[in-house]
């Protein structure tokens, strides 16, 4: 799904390179993917309602922007600034998608990449060419060690490839205390990411910190890097964001400032619109919820199946060879039970004739082979005041 967003917008536009939004709800986007402007102009960028299947959504600004490869005038011509406020709520705490990135890319056209580890920048067969010219800034909140992470939560400069050209761990320096603090990127709080480039410098430097903080003096990252190699003259900048199956995470976007000719302006905070009210309790995802439900009813049918088949084989009748030689015949239980000390009138299903059935009780101390001899004997019993045994069953 592509559809576009553009009435009046809210940002300034001094001129083609330079924009900032304080909430997107009249912003000039390209979205794809599930990606769309919430009511009070929150950029959801993915959702946890769709978790059957990998997201891949994107936003980027609907224009292209000039990166012209050559320096003019007094401010080089690769030069970049820009910041955003960003939060990523995970479904399940701790455990979310595989995060998000800012990019600068050649194109708008995404039907060539994949989720999941790809972060919707690249595929299998692409991911590393030089013909990419993407530069990526990952959010990355999942280790995949085949492209060198170093953690699961951790800020990364990609240049066409997923193997990161620098990364570091998310935290940011803390200017009061004079350190540096560490920083979750699932927490479900918003969080403040600048990028800027200095191409006099060749120096990328991106800076993390929470959001409402003032911009570090020392910035979580800085690399050498010569973007004329990379960069085309025409290319466009905004996010991309991937995540797994089942266990998926909301990405938002609150506010969003670039400028391709100087420093981008600040993002008034106060005029961000707010993150959804968080459920609590968390629940687990419905359809784990339903496979546990569905593994724990398999299972005990399985046992009671296999204890009916057990206790079936342990009682079933055993004629001995003993039995055929002496004189009555055992009956199936079924076919005799309910006499309850009364005698009945009966006929067994295998045959028409008549018979008295009456249930005899005997000593549970008594040998089963002391019983059954007393059984045959009463057999042998033969006096017209007597009803002939036919046979028995225990």
């Amino acid at each position: 799904m592509i559809f576009y967003v553009s009435n009046i917008p809210l940002a300034f536009a001094q001129n083609e390179n330079q924009f900032i939004y304080n909430g997107f709800l009249q912003a000039k986007l390209h979205l794809d993917g599930s990606a769309k402007i919430t009511s009070n102009g929150l950029l959801q960028l993915t959702n946890t309602i769709n978790n059957l299947y990998p997201q891949v959504c994107h936003a980027l600004y609907q224009f292209p922007l000039k990166f012209n490869t050559t320096s003019s005038g007094s401010i080089p011509s690769l030069s970049f600034s820009t910041n955003f406020v960003f939060a990523i709520v995970p479904q399940v705490p701790n455990v979310g998608g595989h995060g998000m990135a800012f990019t600068i890319r050649p194109s708008s056209n995404f039907t060539n990449v994949v989720g999941n580890q790809y972060l919707g920048l690249f595929n299998s067969s692409n991911e590393g060419l030089t013909s990419n010219h993407i530069l990526a800034i990952e959010l990355d909140t999942a280790l995949n060690p085949e492209f060198g992470d170093i953690d699961r939560n951790h800020v990364a400069i990609d240049v066409n490839s997923l193997n990161s050209t620098d990364s570091a761990s998310a935290m940011y320096f803390s200017n009061k205390e004079g350190k540096n603090i560490s920083l979750e990127l699932i927490s479900g709080n918003s969080t403040h990411l600048w990028i800027d480039y200095d191409e006099a410098k060749k120096l990328l430097s991106v800076t993390l910190a929470p959001n409402g903080i003032p911009k570090p003096n020392q910035p979580l990252m800085s690399k050498s890097i010569d973007l004329s190699q990379y960069v085309l003259e025409s290319m466009y900048v905004g996010f991309s964001t991937a995540t797994g199956t089942l266990i998926p995470s909301n990405h938002y976007v609150l506010g969003w400032t670039f400028n391709k000719s100087g420093q981008a302006q600040s993002l008034d905070v106060s005029k961000f619109p707010s993150l959804p009210r968080e459920r609590k309790p968390k629940e687990l995802p419905r359809l784990m919820i339903m496979v546990f439900l569905i593994a724990v009813t398999l299972l005990l049918i399985t046992i009671t199946g296999a204890a009916y088949i057990i206790g079936r084989t342990e009682y079933e009748e055993v004629h001995e060879d003993w039995e055929r030689e002496n004189g009555p015949h055992r009956f199936i239980y079924k076919n005799l039970y309910k006499g309850f000390g009364k005698v009945y009138k009966g006929i067994p299903p295998s045959s028409n004739v008549q018979i008295a059935v009456k249930r005899v009780s005997h000593n549970s101390k008594q040998g089963m082979k002391k019983f059954v001899a007393e059984i045959i004997s009463m057999g042998r019993l033969r006096h017209r005041n007597l009803v002939q045994l036919l046979g028995y069953c225990w």
